[in-house]
């Protein structure tokens, strides 16, 4: 019976989508392989009444860092949670992959909710955003008003900095530590009744682990459709997700994933 109650429901929000993204920008070594459309989502996992966020997706704004990279299909991530019912009220907590803009740009909207982030992740970026200006294109990808964010969350004991591997986060929800994209990347693992389910974000240029959903299974909002906007928007929900081990990383196996 603990069993069950341990098990999330998951879906996976597809919120924007960049145009011509080189494969080589992605994954290391694929130089002649073309550009693709590269797809930003979000996870939404629900057990009864309790509704989390794995990573939060961004807001546009007149200088929206979306427009700044070029990503010019988008959907607000509140219209998308509305659409399955979900408000931003009723979000309890947030797990944060890695604080690039498009990953936490929205936890401004969740006010109420907790936040749980690798303490190497944030104080990593509080620092490199204080170094001189010259430095500015390390955090380039980065959102100040994240971090105050961040800040502000902290000062309201809403912030819990996760240090390395730990399971049971949340009961059901565990977190492995995977730097390289960022310094404090991770991997979030969610048990579902299909069994577990691993959300890494940022394929990483490095030769990282990453992780990409390989099937979909189609799910219909019961409210208006997206698809009267600009583009389609997509209801997913992960049937399976396939592991990518870098043999490049020691220490690496897809056993800390499991």
């Amino acid at each position: 019976m603990a069993e069950q109650a341990a098990n999330w429901d998951v879906h996976v929000l597809e919120f924007a989508r960049s145009k011509d993204q080189p494969w080589v920008d992605l994954i290391s070594g694929m130089y002649h392989d073309g550009v693709m459309d590269l797809p930003f989502s979000f996870v939404l996992a629900r057990q009864g009444n309790r509704n989390i966020l794995i990573d939060t997706g961004f807001m546009q704004d007149d200088s929206s860092y979306s427009r700044k990279f070029g990503i010019p299909a988008w959907i607000s991530p509140l219209r998308m949670l509305e659409e399955l019912g979900v408000s931003a009220a009723s979000i309890s907590d947030i797990f944060i992959t890695h604080a690039h803009f498009d990953h936490m740009g929205s936890i401004g909207e969740f006010p109420e909710a907790a936040l749980y982030i690798q303490k190497s992740e944030l104080l990593s970026w509080y620092e490199a955003i204080a170094l001189p200006k010259r430095f500015a294109h390390l955090t380039a990808i980065i959102d100040p008003d994240n971090l105050r964010q961040a800040l502000e969350a902290s000062i309201e004991h809403r912030v819990t900095l996760v240090d390395g591997d730990k399971d049971n986060v949340l009961p059901g929800i565990h977190v492995r530590l995977g730097s390289g994209h960022t310094i404090g990347q991770q991997f979030v693992l969610v048990d579902t009744p299909a069994g577990r389910r691993v959300r890494a974000t940022g394929m990483s240029p490095h030769g990282l682990p990453g992780q990409m959903p390989t099937r979909y299974e189609r799910l219909e909002p019961a409210g208006p459709r997206l698809d009267e906007l600009n583009w389609s928007a997509r209801w997913l929900r992960t049937t399976d997700l396939e592991t990518r081990t870098a043999s490049t990383r020691p220490g690496w196996t897809t056993d800390r994933l499991s």
